[in-house]
């Protein structure tokens, strides 16, 4: 054979194998901050093969109305779709996850709350009346099944130290949770020019909130009937998630919508072994996004074993 072909040869499979190492790597790096997320991601000694496979795009990406999209493969910590994923936007409800992260660390769930003054509040709510009792599971109830604005008011009004305490301590959990582009000065997620968040920092707030079996139980609730401490007054909470119990693996996680911020929402999905958090913000659609974005996640996305030691 002439030497000049061979040597060709060489230098094109040598090339090959460049960019095969080379996109690995890049793909590689640009996996989600695994730093304070993922912790059932199992220790492995250095040289053994990786348990958890990852997943590998073969199609290309979905075109979305939405503003900020993040996808996260939760066991391995690759992102699978980002648009904007570090742009702050309006939140809308999906604050309500800060909110229940910090009241679940702060009242017992059978804790008696009273109902303040000013808790008439516009847009989505349960009717809590000034002088009422009720408990903190059921307000939390309120809050990520209805997504009530009023039980919101409730479990920041009762706080120790009152309502602007409880601001406080949402900040300090977004900070605590690494959530650096995000900011609340309300429970409820009422627009103001202090409340953002990115969908990064959605994604990683959910994540954690999943881990807590009370939240994860409360998302994943498609109806639930309820009373007050007097026994007088009966509740019937009906979750207005339209993915949960309707797209198979959906076990929550919250929705959002204001005029300004548009249509919100915060997905978990557990489906084939795998297990999938999806924030998308900003859009036309979310219902129908976030269902077309599941699909096309795991149609086109193959998990496979890599071994990143291997040389």
């Amino acid at each position: 054979m002439n030497p000049l072909k061979i040597k060709d040869n060489f230098l094109f499979l040598a090339m090959l194998a460049f960019v095969f190492v080379s996109s690995t790597a890049l793909a590689l790096s640009r996996s989600f901050d695994t730093t304070l997320l993922y912790s059932n991601v199992v220790k492995r000694e250095e040289k053994k093969f990786p348990s958890n496979p990852v997943p590998l795009l073969n199609s290309p990406f979905p075109i979305l109305s939405a503003q900020g999209v993040m996808a996260v493969d939760l066991i391995s910590g690759v992102p699978l779709y980002e648009k904007n994923a570090d742009q702050r936007f309006l939140p809308a409800s999906t604050t309500k996850i800060i909110t229940a992260l910090v009241a679940l660390d702060s009242y017992p769930l059978d804790q008696v709350l009273t109902v303040g003054v000013g808790v008439k509040v516009i847009g989505q709510k349960m009717g809590l009346f000034k002088g009422e009792q009720i408990k903190v599971e059921d307000l939390l109830y309120g809050l990520l099944v209805y997504s009530a604005n009023d039980a919101a008011l409730v479990l920041a009004q009762n706080y120790d130290g009152g309502y602007d305490n409880f601001i406080v301590a949402m900040n300090t959990k977004a900070k605590k949770l690494s959530l650096t582009n995000s900011h609340f000065d309300n429970p409820v997620g009422l627009d103001t020019n202090d409340q953002y968040a990115t969908a990064r920092d959605l994604v990683r707030a959910s994540e954690v909130a999943m881990r807590d079996p009370v939240f994860a139980r409360m998302v994943g609730t498609k109806q639930i009937t309820f009373k007050d401490v007097s026994g007088k007054f009966s509740y019937n909470l009906r979750n207005i998630n339209e993915l949960l119990g309707n797209v198979p693996g959906v076990m929550g996680v919250k929705t959002g919508w204001t005029e300004n911020a548009r249509e919100n929402l915060v997905t978990y999905i557990e489906r084939d072994n795998h297990k999938v958090m999806i924030a998308v913000l900003g859009s036309q659609d979310r219902f129908g996004e976030t269902k077309e974005l599941i699909d096309w996640i795991f149609t086109n996305y193959e998990w496979q074993e890599v071994n990143p030691y291997s040389p």
